[in-house]
């Protein structure tokens, strides 16, 4: 799918040397071309969505050979696009979904699907976990607490369930790694996957020896480690001659979604957090010091052996609102949004726990599912909707007050940039989400932030752009909060605190 319209973040006279950008979400693939400003090419660009493997038993994955034939897809799409400036691609940069988690034997083939961070069938193994170990320790070590979603939990649950695959693996890899090594041969893990794992100790930057041993895995079972400039060139024969413009160029280590959105939307300093509400959700704020101890209820991940990413996320946000959508048999969310829009603030009298995924931040309940309390028979489809958008608000709000109080900023009110198509394609819940924050929203430009966010960090590693943060955002006008509107969403915010704490107590 071409993208056409033309932004301040593109360039239609773009400078050489080019970046081609790999992103790859939880539901599609792009890949697009920007140049050495960081802007992206108009024109040069392919998306391509993909199904995942669903079950009511929690599974949520995708077949890596699968997915990986739909990168593909999207990278000849994009060269055929750019025509001769391919000639003048100087690296690749990948960012792909974190979390993800998928075994290989030896010769390296897949023995398991990629298991997503989704997937909620390891829930029962991060109880046993909990029970097991000092949770409050290790989280503090590795920046992320026991949940289905990340490898311990997985690892734990492939031992006990599937113990013949949990044996024959040779490898454990993130799809981003699997990625490099059907294309090129070889991988590195940068600091940004392998710190998403929650196995990864982030002061040393080595893998975390108590879970390894209580895990069963062993240190050659997990992938070598390096940081974003340790490019790896030289693709394999069947990919060098389908793409002759990449072959000697370097391909960097793929990082995770969430901090090369950061990087993109010109989040990068304590002035501008990142609001993300695609597929999912997540708040973040890029700090300069990796050795920063999180809350119980945020997480600490890596962009590089230098900056890390603070936050909390959401399973929940653009998939919240399409299932709601089509499961009230609304009109598609753009047209159903002015029927939600005509309705007062909770004016509905609903709570909402919006868990249809399970809760990550902040208490991480892998086990929660979505609670509506106050149906009656004036409700209308309508009013579901609008609930369900004020309630990802509410839950938005308990990370971002957590965020202040974990940085000492309880009085500072941080510029919130957005993106994330779920967010910027509706004004309504920009609208909700400001007031209920009590800040001002400032939409990103760049709809493609994470893309951009990931070529941006090339163009550094390449030296073509010397430190990302002195790069000014591209922003649209900004959405104000009003007082009397985030008055009544604080109070509702409360109501939705208390049906909380009563099903889901600590």
């Amino acid at each position: 799918m071409a993208h056409n319209a033309v932004s301040p973040t593109q360039n239609i006279h773009p400078q050489p040397p080019f970046v081609l950008a790999l992103d790859v979400g939880t539901s599609s693939t792009r890949a697009l071309l920007f140049d050495a400003t960081g802007a992206s090419v108009p024109g040069v660009a392919s998306q391509h969505t993909y199904k995942l493997t669903t079950s009511n038993q929690g599974e949520v994955s995708v077949d890596a050979d699968q997915l990986l034939a739909v990168v593909a897809q999207t990278i000849d799409e994009t060269l055929q696009a750019a025509g001769p400036l391919a000639q003048q691609i100087a690296a690749v940069a990948t960012d792909t979904f974190w979390h993800s988690l998928l075994g290989v034997d030896a010769s390296g083939r897949p023995i398991t699907p990629v298991i997503t961070w989704e997937d909620t069938r390891p829930y029962h193994a991060a109880l046993e976990l909990r029970q097991q170990l000092d949770e409050r320790a290790i989280h503090d070590r590795v920046g992320a607490r026991f949940h289905a979603s990340y490898w311990p939990a997985k690892l734990r649950w492939l031992a006990t369930q599937q113990p013949e695959t949990f044996k024959q693996a040779a490898q454990w890899l993130s799809f981003g790694e699997y990625l490099h090594r059907k294309l090129l041969g070889r991988s590195v893990c940068s600091l940004s996957m392998a710190s998403a794992t929650a196995m990864l100790t982030t002061r040393t930057c080595t893998w975390d020896d108590e879970l390894m041993q209580v895990l069963g895995v062993r240190a050659e079972q997990l992938p070598p480690l390096g940081d974003l400039h340790d490019s790896i060139q030289g693709l394999i024969s069947e990919y060098a001659g389908r793409w002759p413009a990449l072959h000697n160029v370097p391909w960097f280590p793929a990082i995770g979604d969430g901090a090369s959105a950061c990087i993109g939307s010109g989040c990068d300093s304590l002035e501008n957090w990142s609001l993300t509400i695609g597929t999912s959700s997540a708040m973040r704020v890029v700090v300069a010091d990796r050795h920063v101890v999180p809350p119980e209820g945020l997480w600490l991940y890596l962009i590089d052996g230098r900056r890390a990413v603070l936050g909390g996320a959401m399973s929940e946000g653009g998939n919240l609102l399409a299932w709601l959508a089509d499961t009230l048999k609304l009109p598609a969310l753009k047209d159903a949004e002015p029927l939600a829009s005509a309705l007062p603030p909770d004016g509905h009298g609903l709570t909402v726990l919006p868990f249809i995924s399970g809760e990550r931040s902040l208490g991480w309940h892998a086990e929660a599912r979505m609670t509506v309390s106050g149906l009656s028979q004036h409700t209308a489809p309508a009013d579901l909707l609008r609930a369900g958008m004020e309630a990802l608000a509410y839950r938005i709000q308990a990370i971002y007050e957590q965020l202040r109080a974990a940085l000492h900023l309880e009085d500072h009110v941080p510029n919130i940039i957005a993106s994330g198509g779920a967010l910027l394609h509706s004004s309504l819940l920009q609208s909700i989400v400001a007031d209920t924050l009590g800040a001002a929203i400032y939409p990103s430009d760049n709809q493609e932030a994470s893309a951009r966010g990931a070529a941006l960090l090339a163009l550094e590693a390449l030296g073509q752009i010397s430190d990302v943060a002195r790069l000014s955002p591209s922003l649209e006008n900004s959405v104000q909060p009003e007082t009397q509107r985030g008055a009544i969403y604080r109070s509702a915010a409360a109501r939705q605190l208390a049906l909380y704490h009563l099903l889901l107590p600590d």
